[in-house]
């Protein structure tokens, strides 16, 4: 009877002591023990404390159950400092891809590490989430089913790729509508490297595609395959003729099968979460807002972890696998233009 009380608020928990009391005064210990389970002893001590408080109710209410001595989590400084620097300029970045940057902080310092525990409790307990609301997800419908103008045939892919090797690109373009002005994040990926790219423009056109196509290629380490898109107008017009020129197969999915480009939509994902959400303050700033996104690009690619790369970067697991070498990670090619004025 007594942990049923547990299921009630404090007044509530108040007047059935009060019950239980008055019930012992009119029949008796051994009544109120078959009744309630509760002894002479217990009533006593509600009894006192009700008659020490000059008969108030409120003394029949449960007293606190944490410990007088509690324990008080000691973590260096050093290392909550360095958590709340890399969530605050990465706030998607999560404590399993925190734990190896960590330990490499801490052993330059020369002081022990935490556990993957650790650092989730020291996110929690210091409220390190840096997150801004909102979210806008691009509608990859198009019009362009409904024209009636002779097309070629297209090659098609059925399910989702699970390359072994490198060169299979996915590509997407997220619309995101800030105080009405709209801007275009056309986007691609390497399937089985995680090698993203990401160019801010304004408009949506196969001429823009192509641009990003060219900007993608020069950075790009691996050698491209295969090019899978969805169905949208911008690849399509000179962006595909530019592909065909190439030699290089351009994919299609089926329409409203956003589940054949699982790791774009994904990577899209990041990329609204962990950079355009957290960057809206600067968004009709291009000058700023496309240095951000740059740095941005060179992080997600050079230092941001992935689960399907044990943990590695893109470019880390590409030079594991001997791609390329350390010292050709020194230089990056500069974009010249600004992609935003397309």
């Amino acid at each position: 009877m007594l942990r049923s009380l547990r299921r009630f608020d404090q007044s509530e928990v108040a007047q059935q002591r009060m019950k239980i009391i008055s019930f012992y005064q009119a029949y008796g210990e051994r009544a109120t023990i078959e009744a309630f389970g509760t002894d002479r002893r217990v009533i006593s001590r509600w009894m006192r404390r009700l008659g020490n408080s000059g008969g108030q109710l409120s003394s029949l209410a449960p007293l606190t159950t944490r410990p007088h001595t509690t324990r008080t989590p000691v973590t260096d400084q050093r290392i909550i400092d360095f958590i709340a620097g890399e969530r605050e300029a990465h706030p998607g970045v999560g404590k399993e891809k925190l734990k190896p940057d960590l330990d490499i902080h801490c052993a330059r310092l020369g002081i022990p590490s935490v556990s993957v525990s650790t650092i989730g409790n020291i996110i929690r307990r210091h409220h390190f989430f840096f997150q801004k609301q909102g979210k806008c997800y691009h509608d990859p419908n198009s019009k362009w089913a409904q024209n009636k103008v002779e097309r070629k045939k297209r090659l098609r892919i059925r399910y989702s790729p699970h390359p072994e090797g490198d060169g299979h690109i996915l590509s997407d373009t997220v619309e995101r509508i800030t105080d009405g002005v709209k801007d275009y994040f056309m986007s691609a990926i390497d399937a089985r490297m995680k090698f993203a790219l990401t160019l801010n423009y304004r408009r949506i056109t196969s001429t823009n595609m192509k641009d990003f196509y060219y900007r993608f290629k020069s950075v790009y380490p691996g050698d491209i395959r295969v090019w899978q898109s969805d169905n949208g107008s911008e690849n399509l017009g000179v962006f595909d003729k530019q592909l065909e020129d190439d030699g290089i197969p351009h994919l299609f999915i089926y329409p409203r099968c956003p589940k054949i480009d699982t790791f774009i939509e994904r990577y899209n994902r990041t990329l609204q979460e962990e950079f355009i959400d957290y960057n809206l303050d600067t968004i009709h700033d291009k000058s700023v807002f496309n240095q951000k996104l740059s740095e941005w690009n060179i992080y997600y690619n050079t230092k941001r972890r992935h689960h399907s790369l044990e943990l590695k970067s893109p470019l880390g697991y590409f030079v594991e696998k001997g791609g390329m070498s350390h010292k050709s990670l020194t230089y990056t090619s500069p974009c010249k233009g600004s992609p935003f004025l397309l």
